[in-house]
Formats: C-alpha cells, structure tokens, sequence
C-alpha cells in the first residue's frame, strides 16, 4: 500500500525494440536512476521486436521516469529500420498508465496528458490520447488509433487525421506514439505446439470479443519465426470478467478440434494477484504464478 496521501501508479511503456541488448540496457536504465520509482519487470521478444517495462512510484516520480526513458528511446530507436511481426506505431509505441494503491484513473489521465504533450512538444513525436486521457469526440481505443501500426501513420501526411500533441507528420526516426490511462490489462500469449498460422488465426477469432468469443478478450495470432510456433498472442482487458483460466480453457477448447496443442503459455508484464484465481492446478509451461504479481514485485527490492 502507497503511505497516506501518495499516489502510487504503474507506467507500462511498449518499445520497438526487442533484439539489441545494449539499448534495451539504456531503457531500463532510464528508468532505474529515477528516485522513487521501481522498475518490477522486463520483457523482450526477439520476433515481436518489443520490449515492455513496467514500472511504479509516486505520481510525479513516474511522469518524470515516463518522460526520461521516452527521450532515450527516441534517441536510440529509429523505426524505419524495425522489422517484428506486433503492430507498432513509434519507437515508443504506447504509454499507458495504471492507477493502483491512493491514485485515481482520472490522475492518471492528467499524466498520460502530460507525458503526451512532453513527448509531442519537447521531442517532437506525435503524441494520441486513448483510454480514459482521450480528447473528447476523439478515439478512446488504441486499436483504432494503432490500425495497422506503422504504415498507417503516413495517414497523418495525408491530412486524414492529427495528434493530440506534436507536429502533423510523423518523427522521421521515432514515428509516433499513444499515451493513455486505463484500468489494469493482462498481456497474455499462448504458444501452439505448430507454425500453422491458419490455426492461430482461427483460435484467436474463437477466442476475442469482437468476433463472438470471450468478452473483454482482444486477441490477435502471430508467426514467431525464432521458435517455429505460432502465437495467440491475447489482452485480457477486465480480467473479473474473463480471467486467464477462462482464457486458457478457451484456447485449448478451440485447439482440440484444431489437431492441435498447446506448447507454452507466457506473460508479458504483471498482473494483479486476484487475477490468478483459477491457475492453482495449471501444469502448462509459463503459466502465471505469485512471483509474477504486481503486488510481489511491489515488495521485492526491484530491477535495474
């Protein structure tokens, strides 16, 4: 719990780089040197070419570690030159920000703005507000925002749409990025045991809200190259009302008839401790534990 009167929040930045160490290094470091504010994971994926970073502290602490690690991404990180199979908007792909013990959504809200029009005014990248930051009679989905990631941004140029923040035409390095405020969110991946994409693809329509499956289930399926399986790579975005047990009966419910199998399972960032309920007998390799916990790593001494 935060000490009375701090407003204790999570930052989740998304990078677009998830291969070249030394960067990924500056990122956490970034991070890291803020007083106050600990950084509780790390996560790379080589095929996705991603790194996502999860951090805490007070309010203010973490704008400030929000805005440090966003100027040196943008420095290190130049988007033409990214190939990986996720979506992607910049070299700071998405910022969101998550209120947990003494802070509000609302607060969070005024960060991701603030953060935003940092990103848009200081560093020159286009910044969008989603979730509960967004501008009103704008998009408040990041999907909607993202599209189809970095080509859709040359939209832009085109005049068809403009940032919240920044310059009207993407940073020639860096793109442009989405800053938000929204209730946690479960990043959650199932692995097949095969590379047949058109089972990935038809599990994850079973599986996300949009198509008929699971509500508040996004989900989308990706070739991972590196281990020579196909993903179903999923948000999980109330998890009280589709947890990942539920997510997890469902994909294999859908792999069965499929012929196939599922591999591994993998966790990308925390979740909150009442979201592993359900998991206590799960034997599938990556299945989400204790240690694995926003509460836990809030207790533990922290990355660096």
């Amino acid at each position: 719990m935060a000490p009375d009167g701090v407003e204790l929040v999570e930052c989740v930045p998304n990078f677009s780089e998830g291969r070249d160490q030394g960067v990924i290094r500056e990122l956490r470091r970034a991070v890291a040197a803020v007083d106050r504010v600990k950084l509780l994971d790390s996560h790379s994926d080589p095929d996705h070419n991603r790194t996502v970073l999860t951090f805490a502290g007070p309010l203010g602490q973490v704008c400030l570690a929000a805005m440090r690690v966003a100027r040196q991404a943008v420095e290190l990180i130049d988007i033409r030159e990214h190939v990986g199979v996720h979506p992607r908007m910049g070299a700071v792909d998405v910022v969101p920000f998550v209120p947990l013990a003494g802070a509000s959504l609302d607060a969070c809200a005024d960060a991701a703005r603030q953060v935003a029009r940092y990103m848009g005014e200081e560093l020159g990248v286009p910044a969008f507000l989603y979730g509960a930051a967004a501008s009103p009679n704008r998009p408040r989905q990041l999907s909607k925002i993202r599209g189809a990631g970095h080509d859709s941004i040359e939209a832009m140029g085109a005049g068809l749409r403009s940032p919240d923040f920044g310059p009207p035409a993407p940073h020639p390095r860096a793109g442009a990025v989405a800053v938000g405020a929204r209730m946690p969110l479960i990043a959650f991946n199932v692995m097949l045991d095969s590379y047949d994409m058109g089972q990935a693809e038809r599990i994850a329509r079973g599986v996300r809200e949009s198509s008929g499956g699971l509500r508040s289930v996004q989900a989308l399926a990706f070739a991972l190259p590196s281990r020579g399986q196909a993903q179903v790579s999923m948000n999980l975005l109330d998890f009280e009302v589709s947890g990942v047990a539920a997510v997890l009966a469902r994909v294999r419910e859908l792999a069965a008839p499929e012929g196939a199998t599922l591999a591994a399972c993998e966790l990308v960032g925390l979740l909150p401790e009442a979201a592993l309920v359900g998991l206590e007998g799960e034997t599938l390799t990556g299945t989400p534990g204790p240690a694995d916990t926003i509460e836990s790593r809030l207790r533990g001494p922290g990355l660096s």
